[in-house]
């Protein structure tokens, strides 16, 4: 009698271990891969290529149904099912957008900045090009030397150029 009772738990524990593989989605994905899922498979996947639903007969009236509806319902319908389903996934991902907006105008505040900056320092460059004051520099030998004309003009010239990209 106590083997009896042991086999009757074992059959159900295997019975209740088994039902939420029969609630399984099965389907040929497009490189032939097998995939499984407690969702329904992706639109694009062709009707054919469905091996198995969960809930037998019911469930296929169900997506006999859904496959009567229009196209554009039948591609919302998973999206706004997922989204229903889980509003703290919906939270996380608006949250994670707002970050990367966040995140995004810094970097673009932080850009313009050095931009201005670029744009003050090279218009004060001109004035003091434009003035005609002797301007001395530092070369690579630590030697100090005195901008001749042609080193002006290459002077003048970069500073233009810094000019014309940051100041717009």
């Amino acid at each position: 009698m106590a083997r009896w009772n042991i086999v009757f738990v074992a059959a159900l524990l295997g019975l209740a271990l088994a039902l939420p593989a029969a609630a399984q989605w099965k389907w040929r994905d497009a490189h032939g891969q097998t995939q499984y899922s407690d969702l329904p498979p992706p639109p694009i996947i062709p009707e054919k290529d469905i091996l198995q639903r969960p809930g037998g007969a019911a469930a296929a009236r169900r997506a006999a149904a859904a496959a009567a509806a229009p196209a554009s319902a039948a591609s919302a319908a998973p999206l706004a099912a997922v989204r229903a389903s889980d509003p703290e996934l919906e939270a996380r991902r608006k949250q994670a957008e707002q970050e990367a907006a966040t995140k995004k105008k810094a970097e673009d505040d932080k850009i313009a900045a050095a931009r201005a900056d670029n744009c003050r320092r090279a218009q004060a460059q001109m004035r003091t090009l434009d003035s005609g004051i002797r301007i001395a520099r530092v070369n690579e030998k630590g030697e100090r030397e005195i901008l001749d004309d042609t080193m002006r003009a290459a002077e003048t010239k970069r500073a233009q150029s810094a000019i014309a990209s940051d100041c717009k």
